[in-house]
Protein backbone atom coordinates (compact mmCIF):
# COMPACT_ATOMS: atom_id res chain seq x y z
CA UNK A 1 0.00 0.00 0.00
CA UNK A 2 2.47 2.89 1.27
CA UNK A 3 5.62 2.15 -1.42
CA UNK A 4 8.25 4.37 0.26
CA UNK A 5 8.34 7.91 1.09
CA UNK A 6 10.74 10.52 0.03
CA UNK A 7 12.82 12.59 2.88
CA UNK A 8 14.37 14.88 0.12
CA UNK A 9 11.22 15.98 -1.25
CA UNK A 10 10.27 18.96 1.35
CA UNK A 11 6.51 17.26 1.54
CA UNK A 12 6.16 15.95 5.44
CA UNK A 13 6.75 12.42 5.94
CA UNK A 14 3.22 12.39 7.76
CA UNK A 15 1.57 14.11 5.01
CA UNK A 16 3.50 11.63 2.01
CA UNK A 17 1.52 8.64 4.35
CA UNK A 18 -2.11 10.64 3.93
CA UNK A 19 -1.14 10.75 -0.02
CA UNK A 20 -0.63 7.56 -0.37
CA UNK A 21 -3.11 6.36 1.82
CA UNK A 22 -5.73 8.27 -0.02
CA UNK A 23 -4.75 7.49 -3.53
CA UNK A 24 -4.56 3.71 -2.72
CA UNK A 25 -8.45 4.40 -1.77
CA UNK A 26 -9.17 6.18 -4.77
CA UNK A 27 -7.36 3.33 -6.96
CA UNK A 28 -9.42 1.15 -5.35
CA UNK A 29 -5.83 -1.10 -4.33
CA UNK A 30 -7.22 -0.06 -0.56
CA UNK A 31 -11.04 -0.70 -0.39
CA UNK A 32 -13.29 0.03 2.40
CA UNK A 33 -12.89 -2.36 5.13
CA UNK A 34 -9.35 -3.07 4.58
CA UNK A 35 -6.63 -3.24 7.35
CA UNK A 36 -3.92 -0.87 7.63
CA UNK A 37 -0.42 -1.89 8.99
CA UNK A 38 -0.29 -1.32 12.81
CA UNK A 39 1.87 1.95 13.15
CA UNK A 40 4.79 0.02 15.10
CA UNK A 41 4.77 -2.34 11.30
CA UNK A 42 4.26 1.12 9.53
CA UNK A 43 7.28 2.80 11.26
CA UNK A 44 9.30 -0.25 10.75
CA UNK A 45 8.63 -0.75 6.91
CA UNK A 46 9.22 2.50 6.04
CA UNK A 47 12.34 3.57 8.71
CA UNK A 48 10.74 6.51 10.50
CA UNK A 49 9.62 6.95 13.72
CA UNK A 50 6.50 6.02 15.01
CA UNK A 51 5.19 9.03 16.25
CA UNK A 52 5.24 10.23 12.57
CA UNK A 53 3.42 7.10 11.70
CA UNK A 54 1.11 7.86 14.71
CA UNK A 55 0.35 11.43 12.86
CA UNK A 56 -0.58 10.68 9.22
CA UNK A 57 -2.75 7.88 10.97
CA UNK A 58 -4.35 11.16 13.42
CA UNK A 59 -5.05 12.90 10.07
CA UNK A 60 -6.42 10.52 8.34
CA UNK A 61 -8.98 9.76 10.65
CA UNK A 62 -9.52 13.26 11.58
CA UNK A 63 -10.40 13.71 7.65
CA UNK A 64 -12.95 10.80 8.14
CA UNK A 65 -10.93 8.64 5.75
CA UNK A 66 -9.89 5.75 8.28
CA UNK A 67 -11.34 4.27 11.06
CA UNK A 68 -9.61 2.78 14.65
CA UNK A 69 -11.51 -0.23 16.00
CA UNK A 70 -10.06 -0.51 19.64
CA UNK A 71 -8.04 -3.59 19.49
CA UNK A 72 -8.79 -4.45 16.60
CA UNK A 73 -6.13 -1.61 14.43
CA UNK A 74 -7.09 1.09 11.68
CA UNK A 75 -9.11 0.26 8.74
CA UNK A 76 -10.19 2.20 5.10
CA UNK A 77 -13.74 2.98 6.52
CA UNK A 78 -16.45 1.38 5.16
CA UNK A 79 -18.76 3.91 3.67
CA UNK A 80 -19.68 2.89 0.28
CA UNK A 81 -18.75 5.45 -2.29
CA UNK A 82 -15.93 7.70 -1.12
CA UNK A 83 -15.62 11.49 -1.20
CA UNK A 84 -12.12 10.73 -2.03
CA UNK A 85 -12.26 9.14 -5.47
CA UNK A 86 -13.02 12.92 -6.82
CA UNK A 87 -10.53 14.43 -5.02
CA UNK A 88 -7.67 12.31 -5.06
CA UNK A 89 -7.90 12.08 -8.65
CA UNK A 90 -8.48 15.20 -10.08
CA UNK A 91 -5.37 16.02 -7.37
CA UNK A 92 -3.01 13.57 -8.62
CA UNK A 93 -4.14 14.93 -12.02
CA UNK A 94 -3.56 18.59 -11.15
CA UNK A 95 -0.22 17.79 -10.31
CA UNK A 96 1.03 16.28 -13.93
CA UNK A 97 -0.62 18.95 -15.71
CA UNK A 98 0.83 21.43 -13.18
CA UNK A 99 4.17 19.56 -14.37
CA UNK A 100 3.23 19.86 -17.78
CA UNK A 101 2.88 23.97 -17.72
CA UNK A 102 6.54 24.24 -16.35
CA UNK A 103 7.49 22.10 -19.02
CA UNK A 104 5.85 23.69 -21.35
CA UNK A 105 6.90 27.22 -20.10
CA UNK A 106 10.63 25.96 -20.20
CA UNK A 107 10.26 24.86 -23.67
CA UNK A 108 8.70 27.84 -24.30
CA UNK A 109 5.01 26.88 -25.31
CA UNK A 110 2.86 30.20 -25.43
CA UNK A 111 -1.04 28.81 -23.97
CA UNK A 112 -2.40 28.98 -26.41
CA UNK A 113 -0.67 26.43 -28.47
CA UNK A 114 -0.42 24.15 -25.22
CA UNK A 115 -4.30 24.15 -25.12
CA UNK A 116 -4.36 23.37 -28.64
CA UNK A 117 -1.91 20.60 -28.35
CA UNK A 118 -4.07 19.25 -25.55
CA UNK A 119 -7.36 19.48 -27.56
CA UNK A 120 -5.20 17.60 -30.18
CA UNK A 121 -4.32 14.60 -28.10
CA UNK A 122 -7.41 14.32 -26.66
CA UNK A 123 -9.24 14.09 -30.05
CA UNK A 124 -6.27 11.27 -31.11
CA UNK A 125 -7.19 9.50 -27.81
CA UNK A 126 -11.15 9.37 -28.47
CA UNK A 127 -9.88 8.03 -32.11
CA UNK A 128 -7.80 5.31 -30.89
CA UNK A 129 -10.79 4.19 -28.09
CA UNK A 130 -13.21 4.51 -31.03
CA UNK A 131 -10.62 2.02 -33.06
CA UNK A 132 -10.49 -0.27 -30.21
CA UNK A 133 -14.37 0.38 -29.52
CA UNK A 134 -13.77 1.00 -25.65
CA UNK A 135 -16.96 3.18 -24.52
CA UNK A 136 -15.36 5.35 -22.13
Amino acid sequence: MIAHVNFKSGVPVYLQIVQQVKAAAASGTLRGGDALPSVRVLAEELRINRNTAARAYAELEAEGIIETRQGAGCFLKANGTSPLRKTVRSERLAEELDAVIVHAHHLQISDPELQSLLTERLEAFRQRQQANGATH
